[in-house]
């Protein structure tokens, strides 16, 4: 019997072992696959934004204590079934009441409990209290396409539209939102003809878009580069196509973009329709 419950430990310890490695490597995997979705991914995308990093070690700490939670419980119930079976328990016990395991099944639940609500809350509290933005951008969902506006850099606006010839495929577009590199970005969202979801999973954002309503989130960009997104509520037959696309670049790039956007887009003559370059199907 004792080398026996010595051959379950060592293994209930490599289980826990290899949890673990599971759960703290995906972090370290993710952050070579920023920006966009990989093939048979499993874990969370790289992090680019101070809201994605707190998404992360959320993650990873509700699946460490999962982890630890299961071998646990495993390991209880090898235990009863190995020590307490009719061979080699012929005489069972009569006990019918336990103050203390009672009173201890009670507080460990409630204590992991609020082990996961406070950081919970304080993540919805950061991702919810939209900081003083260095600049602002409204971002329309349509049927299927989004259209972005920049209120704080001369009012221009734009479409963007999927791209049939741009990879990554399916999250190309015509015309990308462009931010400078760690700044807040405050997003105001809204949807122009149904319910539509603005989300970006680098940054941490998913928000919906209600036509008649203007919803708010933010992000802070701490790495350059392209960023993919995608619609994240049903919105109609192309919702598969309808990609979100943000370039964060430099302070002086950012300059040097907005002033030909300016040009670009100010008399509303290259603003694109969903029906001029909509998706092949």
């Amino acid at each position: 019997m004792k080398m026996s419950m010595g051959r379950v430990g060592r293994h209930l310890l490599g289980l826990a072992v290899a949890g673990l490695a599971l759960a703290t490597g995906g972090a370290a995997f993710a952050e070579a696959e920023l920006g966009q979705p990989a093939p048979w991914e499993w874990h969370l995308q790289g992090s680019a934004s101070p809201v994605m990093d707190n998404i992360v070690w959320f993650h990873n700490f509700l699946s460490v204590l999962i982890i630890v939670i299961t071998l646990f419980v495993l390991a209880l119930l090898v235990i009863v079934v190995m020590k307490f079976n009719a061979k080699a328990n012929p005489v069972p016990s009569r006990t019918t009441h336990n103050t203390l395991i009672e009173v201890v099944w009670t507080l460990v639940p409630v204590l992991i409990l609020v082990g996961i609500a406070v950081p919970s809350f304080r993540l919805l509290f950061l991702e919810l209290d939209v900081p003083k933005a260095d600049l602002t951008i409204k971002a329309t969902g349509k049927q299927w396409y989004w259209s972005y506006a920049y209120p704080d850099n001369g009012k221009f606006e734009f479409d963007s539209l999927l791209a049939q010839d741009k990879q990554p495929r399916l999250l190309g577009v015509d015309n990308e939102m462009v931010v400078p590199v760690n700044k807040v970005i405050r997003v105001q969202v809204t949807g122009a003809d149904v319910i539509h979801a603005f989300a970006l999973p680098a940054f941490g954002v998913k928000i919906d878009a209600i036509p008649g309503r203007l919803n708010e989130t933010w992000f802070k960009a701490t790495k350059t580069g392209m960023f993919y997104g995608q619609c994240s509520e049903l919105c109609g037959k192309d919702h598969a196509f309808m990609p979100i696309a943000i370039r964060v670049v430099n302070d002086q790039e950012f300059a040097s973009w907005v002033e030909s956007a300016k040009k670009k887009f100010a008399s509303g003559g290259t603003s694109t329709f969903a029906s001029a370059a909509g998706p092949t199907q």
